[in-house]
C-alpha cells in the first residue's frame, strides 16, 4: 500500500510540476518515498540542464502548497503528507556513468 501511495504521489507531482514550472529546465520526479505513517514525503527530482537543479529544487519547494492543494483535488478524502523535494543524487550519478561509458 505505501508503495503504491508513493508512485501516485511521484505521477501527482510530476504533472503538477510540468504544468506549473518553465520550459527553461527540464524537472523529472524520479521517485517518492513516504513514511511508514504516510505523514511525511520526500519527492526526488531531477533537472536538465543540470545547473537548473538548485533553481529548479528551489521551486519546487515554494510551491509545495500549491501541490498540496492539487492533490487534494485529485485524492479526496487521503491524509496528505508534508513534502519535501530533494534532488534524486543516486540519478545523477546513474546519468553521469551512463555518460562516462559512452
Amino acid at each position: 500500500m505505501q508503495e503504491k501511495y508513493a508512485e501516485a504521489l511521484r505521477v501527482a507531482a510530476a504533472e503538477f510540476l510540468a504544468r506549473e514550472a518553465n520550459r527553461n529546465t527540464l524537472i523529472t520526479v524520479t521517485r517518492a518515498e513516504t513514511s511508514a505513517d504516510g505523514k511525511r514525503a520526500i519527492v526526488f527530482i531531477t533537472a536538465f540542464p543540470e545547473e537548473g537543479e538548485e533553481a529548479a529544487l528551489k521551486f519546487a519547494n515554494r510551491n509545495r502548497g500549491e501541490l498540496g492543494k492539487y492533490l487534494s483535488e485529485r485524492t479526496r478524502g487521503m491524509r496528505l503528507p508534508h513534502i519535501e523535494f530533494q534532488i534524486d543524487i543516486g540519478e545523477r550519478h546513474r546519468r553521469r556513468l551512463d555518460e562516462l561509458s559512452n
